[in-house]
């Protein structure tokens, strides 16, 4: 069993990520090395997808709309490339997505629900509560709980982390162990965080970090919200509605995942999924 220096850091937040990379490059063995979802995405489109599909990886483009600009950098870095072909190639935000509905002259309102597209459309409660700060950490929780103790989690509900305050921590136990998370939004909170932990005053055992008030529900993509919290809680409450009204609502219990696993990774942290999923990072310091 390998030493792993603690506090793991959350890495799906990309303009956090650049931030660490300018600001703290002495600490980027913390931060996970797990790619953010969008990258997940476009190399597992691009090669588990594109062969079940038939078409080569070239042939293929990957749009993603998102609520975060920062994400059109982040699909633009050459980690995330093959050959120079990315695994994302155009990233456009929830704005940009509205303005062409409107250009299109789509009656938004007319247009019947349907579900998204099998194989990799199948999504559970806690990837949609991705998208507000504290659900990141709570989606991992739910997982973190039954793998940890064997025990199925009854209430997958962690209230503890939910909210807007700028830095929360929460101390959950496991069967006996007591785990230490902190979660913040906001990069002023995530470099007092940081600094904490670089002068040797650190509690945590993971810590989610949003760089947008609110997580990504407050992006610079997203209708603009001029820092009004009521918009934020609007927005947090409709996820964790969503949340609630989904069947599967923990990572693990989502079968497309556990196929995925079967057919193509083999087992998290393999070779495979070691080269699709996770990532390192640069030193980018100015001095």
């Amino acid at each position: 069993d390998k030493s792993v220096r603690l506090p793991i850091l959350t890495s799906c937040c990309p303009a956090w990520v650049n931030f660490f990379e300018h600001h703290f490059p002495d600490m980027l063995d913390i931060p996970s090395t797990a790619r953010s979802p969008q990258q997940m995405f476009g190399s597992i489109a691009k090669s588990y997808w594109a062969e079940k599909m038939g078409i080569s990886r070239e042939k293929l483009v990957v749009v993603s709309i998102m609520p975060c600009l920062a994400k059109k950098y982040e699909c633009d870095r050459d980690e995330f490339k093959v050959n120079g072909v990315p695994d994302v190639d155009y990233s456009i935000s929830t704005r940009e997505l509205a303005r062409l509905i409107k250009r299109a002259n789509i009656g938004f309102t007319l247009v019947l629900d349907s579900p998204f597209d099998k194989p990799m459309g199948e999504s559970t409660g806690a990837g949609v509560i991705f998208g507000t700060t504290g659900g990141v950490m709570e989606a991992a929780l739910r997982s973190v709980y039954e793998i940890y103790t064997g025990q199925p989690l009854k209430n997958v509900n962690f209230e503890q982390v939910r909210g807007l305050s700028g830095v929360r921590r929460a101390t959950i136990n496991l069967n006996g162990f007591e785990l230490k998370v902190g979660i913040a939004h906001g990069l002023g909170n995530a470099r007092h965080l940081l600094e904490d932990i670089r002068n040797g005053h650190n509690e945590y055992h993971v810590i989610e970090i949003m760089a947008c008030p609110g997580g990504c529900i407050g992006g610079g993509g997203q209708p603009l919200h001029h820092g009004n919290s009521d918009v934020l809680y609007a927005r947090a409450n409709a996820l964790y509605r969503e949340d609630a009204n989904k069947p599967l609502r923990k990572s693990h219990d989502n079968p497309y995942i556990q196929k995925l696993y079967e057919e193509y990774l083999g087992k998290p942290l393999g070779e495979k999924s070691e080269m699709l999923l996770h990532t390192h990072y640069f030193n980018k310091s100015i001095d």
